[in-house]
C-alpha cells in the first residue's frame, strides 16, 4: 500500500471528524472550495468560473472553463451528507430512576445496538432571534457528554441467545447528567453564545466522539463514524480539486445532497430541484435555448457516490456469491433490476472506460435475489433530472452503524476513479 494513498485516506479522516452533522460537512466543504477559489456563484459574472451553492446541509460545486459551451455534457458526483444517528426532540428534557436524560428520535436506519455504551457529543444548528430576523449559528460539543448504557447481561439473561431486542422509545434515552432534568435549551444558549430566549429551535444530533483511524496490523482498514456517505462527499470534493485547473471537455460538478437516510424529499434532497436549479444556472449563464439543454443533458452522466456492502466473514451467506465484494478491491459498480440502484449499462461502460484507462480495479455489486436491496440517491436523481445515473461507491463493513470500516487504500482508488470520470 502506497504512503500517499495512507496520507489521503487520514485527510480524509480529519475531514469526517470535522463534519459530524450535514451542516459542519458543508461549512468544511465550503473551506476546502474557498482554499482554492471557488466562490458564491454570482450570474453577473458570466458562467466560467470556480463555483459553488450551499444551502443547509446541501451543496453544488462546479467549474466552468473557456472551453466549455451552452452544450457542454456535465459530469456530476452526487453523494449525501447526512448519516442515520439520534436526533433531539423539540422537548428533549427527560429523566428516569434519578438520571437527567434527553429525548431522541431515530433518523433513519439506525443500528440501534452500535449506539450502546459510546461517549456522544452534541452537535448541530440552532436559531437564534435577533433584533429584526433570526440567524443559523452551527455548535459542535466534543465533550463526553451523553451515553446510552446498555442493560447488564445479569438482567438479560437470553440477551447472546435470543437477541437484543431495543425499543426505541424506551431504550435508547441518553443519560447526561444525575438529577432533575438539564435545560437543553440553556445548554445550547451557551453552546451559541446568546441568552436562553433568544433560541428559536434547533436541529441537533448526538454523533460519536472517537476520531477516525487506521486500523488492521499494516493499516488497510480505515475505522471512523459516517463513512455513509461523507466518505463519498470529500472523495468527490478531492476529485473535483484535483481536475479545477484542466476540467476538460465536460463541465465538472459535485452534488452533496441532505436527507438521502430518510428518502431524499426534501428541499436539500436528491428528489428536490436541488441540483437542478444549479444545472439551470449553468444553461442560463451560455444563453442556451432548449434544444442545447437537451443536448448537454445527452452528453451527461450522474455518479451517485455512495458506500457499498463488503462480503462480510461471518456472514458469507447473506451475499450473492457469484459477486463477492473486497476492501481495498477497488470502486464498486452497484447493480439492481428493479432500479433500487440506477446504474444502467451505457452508463456502467463510461466508467467501466474511465477506469480501464486510469489502471483501476473496478468491483460489481448485485444483492442476493432472496434478499432485499438498499437504494441510494442514485434513482430519485435520474428521475428529476432524465440523466443517466450510475451508482458506485467504496465497499464497508458495518454500514449504518455508529462506527463504520473500509479499506484504507480504497479512498485514494475511488479519488482516482472519480477524475478519470470528470475527464472521460
Amino acid at each position: 500500500m502506497r504512503d500517499a494513498d495512507l496520507a489521503f485516506t487520514r485527510a480524509i479522516g480529519e475531514d469526517i471528524d470535522a463534519s459530524p452533522t450535514p451542516y459542519h460537512a458543508v461549512t468544511r466543504a465550503r473551506e476546502r472550495l474557498e482554499a482554492a477559489g471557488f466562490v458564491p456563484y454570482d450570474p453577473a459574472s458570466g458562467p466560467v468560473g470556480r463555483w459553488y451553492h450551499a444551502k443547509g446541509g446541501g451543496l453544488v460545486a462546479w467549474v466552468v472553463s473557456d472551453e466549455h459551451d451552452a452544450d457542454s455534457g456535465l459530469r456530476i458526483v452526487g453523494a449525501h451528507t447526512d448519516s442515520p444517528n439520534l436526533r433531539l426532540k423539540p422537548r428533549p428534557d427527560t429523566g428516569s430512576a434519578g438520571f437527567g436524560q434527553l429525548g431522541v428520535e431515530i433518523y433513519g436506519g439506525v443500528l440501534l445496538n452500535s449506539w450502546l455504551d459510546r461517549d456522544l457529543g452534541i452537535a448541530g444548528r440552532v436559531s437564534v432571534a435577533g433584533a429584526d430576523a433570526f440567524e443559523m449559528r452551527t455548535f459542535r460539543d466534543e465533550r463526553p457528554l451523553a451515553r446510552v448504557p446498555q442493560l447488564a447481561i445479569h438482567l438479560d439473561r437470553g440477551v447472546n441467545d435470543k437477541g437484543l431486542v431495543l425499543n426505541p422509545q424506551r431504550h435508547m434515552v441518553p443519560v447526561w447528567g444525575l438529577g432533575a432534568a438539564s435545560d437543553f435549551r440553556a445548554y445550547l444558549a451557551e453552546q451559541v453564545g446568546v441568552e436562553p430566549e433568544a433560541v428559536m429551535a434547533w436541529d441537533a444530533m448526538f454523533h460519536d466522539i472517537a476520531p477516525a483511524t487506521l486500523a488492521g496490523l499494516d493499516e488497510e482498514f480505515l475505522a471512523s463514524a459516517r463513512l455513509d456517505n461523507q466518505l463519498s462527499c470529500f472523495t468527490a470534493l478531492s476529485a473535483l480539486l484535483a481536475v479545477a485547473d484542466a476540467p476538460g471537455e465536460t463541465v465538472p460538478m459535485i452534488a452533496l445532497f441532505d436527507h438521502e437516510e430518510v428518502g431524499s424529499v426534501s428541499t436539500t434532497g436528491a428528489a428536490s430541484p436541488f441540483l437542478r436549479h444549479q444545472i439551470e444556472r449553468i444553461a442560463a449563464g451560455f444563453g442556451a435555448d432548449h434544444e442545447a439543454r437537451l443536448v448537454s443533458a445527452a452528453r451527461s452522466i450522474v455518479i451517485s457516490a455512495d458506500g457499498a456492502h463488503a462480503t462480510h466473514p461471518n456472514y458469507p451467506e447473506r451475499h450473492e456469491p457469484e459477486h463477492q465484494i473486497s476492501l481495498n478491491g477497488g470502486p464498486v459498480i452497484k447493480i439492481n433490476a428493479n432500479q433500487r440502484y440506477a446504474t444502467n449499462a451505457a452508463g456502467q461502460a463510461i466508467v467501466e472506460y474511465a477506469c480501464r484507462n486510469a489502471d483501476i480495479p473496478v468491483q460489481h455489486f448485485v444483492t442476493r435475489t432472496d434478499l432485499a436491496c438498499g437504494s441510494t440517491i442514485g434513482p430519485a436523481t435520474a428521475g428529476e433530472l432524465g440523466i443517466d445515473v450510475v451508482d458506485v461507491g467504496i465497499a464497508q463493513l458495518g454500514m449504518h452503524s455508529a462506527r463504520e470500516m473500509c479499506g484504507s487504500a480504497d479512498p485514494a482508488l475511488f479519488a482516482g476513479a472519480l477524475e478519470a470520470i470528470f475527464r472521460a
